[in-house]
């Protein structure tokens, strides 16, 4: 009888043991996955951000950006009055050939950004999104008009996953101003 008892709790902790471990296996899996799925994402929208912002500045011509950090929360835009659409101000914006997502791209309900730099216009995570590398945008990864995050993008403690670049260059026209007059010079003029 002793001999049974042993048996059916052996049994019962046994069950109790592989219960417990495929829950946990299933957590961290799952969990696993989720941040996998969530870094894939963030460089799949970069680099669909990237094109987006290339195919606008090749049909309309993207002069600048309003802010240092601009909230991408535009490109669902279908039709606009004057030159700006959000922070963005067009040379032709009558060639807007938008809505270009049907939803704006978020990271955990974070936008993603436009930042203006010395070094020009660049796609990033928005303030607050978590990169692959468990740096925080904004709070331990600062991404501002000073950061030179052409450099970032090699370094995979800042802006590089799995050999992608969590960030890219947005390109821009460059508006040319008018040229300056010939100088005259009116003594060589009257000595000739």
């Amino acid at each position: 009888m002793i001999q049974a008892h042993q048996s059916k709790l052996a049994i019962i902790v046994l069950g109790v043991v592989l219960i417990g471990s495929f829950f946990y296996f299933s957590f961290f899996s799952t969990f696993y996955r989720s941040k996998q799925i969530t870094n894939l994402l963030i460089i799949d929208n970069i680099e669909r951000l990237a094109g987006i912002f290339k195919e606008i500045n090749d049909t309309c011509g993207i002069i600048d950006f309003d802010l240092k950090k601009n909230p991408i929360n535009f490109l669902n835009v279908e039709k606009f009055a004057g030159s700006e659409v959000g922070p963005m101000n067009l040379a032709h914006p009558e060639k807007w050939r938008g809505p270009y997502v049907p939803h704006n791209p978020t990271v955990n309900d974070k936008e993603f950004q436009v930042v203006r730099t010395g070094k020009g216009y660049f796609v990033t995570p928005g303030d607050g999104v978590r990169l692959p590398n468990g740096k925080v945008v904004g709070k331990d990864l600062i991404i501002d008009e000073n950061t030179d995050i052409p450099a970032m993008i090699h370094n995979k403690e800042e802006l590089l996953f799995e050999g992608k670049a969590i960030a890219a260059p947005v390109a821009t026209i460059t508006i040319h101003s008018q040229p300056e007059p010939a100088s005259v010079n009116l003594m060589a003029d009257i000595e000739a």
